[in-house]
């Protein structure tokens, strides 16, 4: 049975290979109840993802140049994704 879309995203985030753009993350993200904050404390290249209902929140810097996300961004979520038992 082929890979959906998530499944592939989230092999390539464990893996450490493969490019991930800042719209695969907010894919990836929104997959786990996470959604983009708009307002508030973010500002510029910072953003920051709620998740509602685990009351928890990522902070980041948009990846610049371009759209793909850093080493140190790739393993931030790898970690805070593992942490909450979702890889």
């Amino acid at each position: 049975m082929p890979l959906g879309k998530l499944e592939k995203l989230i092999q390539r985030l464990k893996d450490g290979t493969g490019a991930i753009m800042y719209h695969e993350l907010k894919y990836l993200l929104a997959q786990f109840g996470y959604a983009e904050l708009k307002a508030g404390n973010t500002s510029g290249s910072r953003v920051a993802f709620w998740n509602k209902e685990k009351q928890d929140i990522i902070r980041l810097h948009k990846p610049h140049p371009g759209n793909e996300l850093k080493d140190y961004q790739r393993k931030l979520i790898k970690s805070h994704l593992q942490n909450n038992k979702w890889l």
